[in-house]
């Protein structure tokens, strides 16, 4: 691989974990919504829940396609491999996000709507275990041998992966209570706060868990973050998103508005720089590099030239819905703040 190839490679690197940043942000806390409307006790709140998303959680699921396409159009070495090797959580996740969008639109015209609804929340459970299955997946290992998937189709069930997918759904949970929070009022809203809190507490044992376990599945990742002067680079990640979750507590109590979905953001922010820096330039550890994956240097630049037009519309797009749609949840509908 050429220098010219190897550097537009690192853009792409950049660029497709912008995107998938994105993604988790915005369509976590919408199936962080959906995972909570399975613990609603009637089909009131349960409404106001899914009605705080009416506006907005078809827009989210954009960038998981975004997502798809840039993978396969920049690597497509690693689109194939992680197919072959996900394909039973990747399956269920789509299924997953099918279910819940049909639920959400059956919801909205039935008559006897709790059905639909708990529908909606168990597709929503279902898409963020798989997520987390499959993130476990990846960081756990996937065998290749040739640039051919070399592994077995369970490789992804493991305790690893089970544990990751504990901190994803803990996670997302996180992001739909502080959400919640934002757009509810009353009782809603201060089950949100003790929810957030629930959650926030479950993902950072999670957390601790695979931050402790990832360096000892891979000796590369130890050296990494114990050598100096990487200590002093990638040190200060842990303790950003560590502040953050002491300043979430801290809104929390005090009972803030955005400040908790703030600090939410912030910590999925440090985890997801920390894991980026202890994998790089790894695509799928142990041993499918940037270098071995990416495109050609033409195929690279084309598809430079249209997610660079296509990324700011989505973003002023989606900047643009939130503003719009920014009121309080009220009776289906949204009020003026």
């Amino acid at each position: 691989m050429d220098g010219v190839q190897l550097f537009l490679g690192n853009i792409w690197f950049f660029i497709i974990g912008l995107i998938l940043v994105l993604y988790v942000v915005l369509d976590g806390f919408d199936l962080g919504v959906g995972i909570l409307a399975l613990l609603a006790r009637d089909e009131e709140r349960r409404g106001t829940m899914m009605a705080s998303l009416g506006s907005v959680w078809d827009a989210n699921e954009t960038w998981l396609v975004v997502l798809g396409g840039a993978l396969f159009g920049a690597f497509p070495l690693v689109y194939a491999v992680a197919l072959h090797a996900l394909y039973i959580p990747i399956t269920l996740m789509i299924f997953g996000l099918i279910f819940r969008g049909v639920s959400f639109e059956f919801h909205e015209n039935a008559r006897r709507k709790a059905p639909w609804g708990v529908a909606f929340g168990a597709g929503s459970l279902v898409a963020a275990l798989m997520q987390g299955f499959a993130l476990g997946g990846i960081i756990s290992g996937i065998r290749v041998v040739d640039g051919v998937f070399a592994g077995g189709v369970w490789d992804w069930l493991n305790p690893f992966a089970l544990l990751v997918a504990v901190g994803v759904v803990s996670g997302y949970t996180l992001l739909g209570a502080t959400y919640l929070v934002i757009k509810t009022r009353g009782e809603l809203q201060a089950r949100s706060y003790r929810r957030a809190q629930f959650a926030a507490w479950s993902m950072l044992v999670a957390a601790a868990g695979v931050t402790l376990w990832t360096p000892l599945l891979y000796e590369q990742v130890a050296q990494r973050w114990f050598s100096i002067p990487n200590i002093f680079y990638i040190g200060p990640l842990p303790l950003a998103a560590t502040g953050a979750f002491v300043m979430l507590l801290r809104s929390l109590a005090r009972r803030r508005e955005r400040a908790p979905f703030v600090w939410s953001l912030a910590i999925f922010l440090f985890s997801f720089a920390g894991l980026a820096v202890s994998l790089y330039p790894n695509l799928l550890p142990p041993g499918v590099a940037i270098a071995d994956a990416a495109a050609s240097a033409k195929t690279l630049v084309f598809m430079l030239t249209g997610i660079g037009m296509l990324l700011p519309v989505m973003m002023i797009y989606n900047g643009y819905q939130y503003l719009v749609f920014r009121g309080k949840v009220e009776g289906g509908g949204y009020g003026r703040e």
